[in-house]
């Protein structure tokens, strides 16, 4: 009886150790999870640097871009100054960085997709993959609108109420500061659209609901064209009015995507 119940004992022996196992291999995806995240990581760090290393020589040219709607608006004689010593080589260096983030956004915004995509049903992905490639889109579509209809407009403005005896010369490390808030500002309401989507589709408010609260959105508009801008009624307006015409564009949109609770009950049928 003493042997079989020794048998017996070692027989039970491994299922007395599989809860530890479990426990290991419960922990493997989450530490595999990481190494991925660690990689997609380094990858997107590696195309900054090599973009940068890249634009860093035409890093005064790239600057001159920039300034070019301002230096076009001021009167004869009067050029930008740098009111800093490190201001001639830092606001350019700072303006190459941010041009190879801007650069390589579609990869750095492929990457995260790698990493969230597994986890998503299928329907989702359906969804996300066409708003991915839309608020890249309209990112860069706001940028531009802000460099070739906004800038031209409110330095313009700046420059025809300057009071008279006044020689306008603006520092460029402030200027540098000024364009990149208005670049963040207009990319960011360009993605208006996607957002309105994504409120559709997950169920946090429905196109009647958004519809009936439309003269609070104009209102925000203007609001956020406040925040977001410097403090100067032309540049509000032109944020503030893209921002309502393009919540218009996210409600009619919004038709072609259905709520996400359809999309689970499609997924699990």
């Amino acid at each position: 009886m003493s042997a079989k119940n020794h048998n017996d004992n070692n027989k039970n022996k491994p299922a007395d150790d599989n809860p530890n196992e479990d426990g290991q291999n419960e922990a493997q995806p989450f530490v595999t999870h990481l190494i991925e995240l660690r990689s997609r990581l380094l990858k997107g760090l590696c195309a900054i640097l090599i973009a940068f290393s890249c634009l860093f020589y035409f890093a005064n040219d790239i600057y001159s871009l920039i300034a070019a709607p301002l230096i076009e608006q001021l009167s004869p004689g009067s050029t930008m100054i740098a009111t800093e010593v490190a201001s001639p080589f830092m606001a350019p260096f700072k303006l190459t960085l941010f041009a190879a983030i801007f650069i390589t956004m579609p990869y750095l915004l492929a990457q995260l997709w790698g990493f969230i995509a597994p986890g998503l049903y299928q329907q989702e992905q359906r969804l996300a993959r066409p708003l991915l490639i839309s608020s890249i889109l309209l990112f860069y579509a706001g940028t531009a609108f802000a460099y070739f209809v906004v800038f031209p407009l409110i330095f313009g403005f700046f420059n025809a109420v300057t009071p008279e005896g006044v020689a306008v010369m603006t520092d460029i490390s402030h200027y540098l500061d000024f364009v990149l808030k208005l670049f963040f500002a207009f990319g960011l309401a360009f993605e208006v659209p996607v957002a309105t989507v994504l409120l559709i589709w997950s169920g946090f408010a429905s196109v009647e609901t958004l519809k009936r609260n439309r003269p609070y959105v104009i209102v925000g508009a203007f609001v956020l064209g406040m925040l977001l801008t410097p403090p100067d009624i032309i540049s509000q307006v032109l944020l503030a009015l893209p921002i309502w015409l393009l919540f218009e564009a996210g409600l009619f949109f919004s038709h072609r995507f259905p709520p996400r609770t359809e999309t689970l009950s499609q997924d699990d049928q």
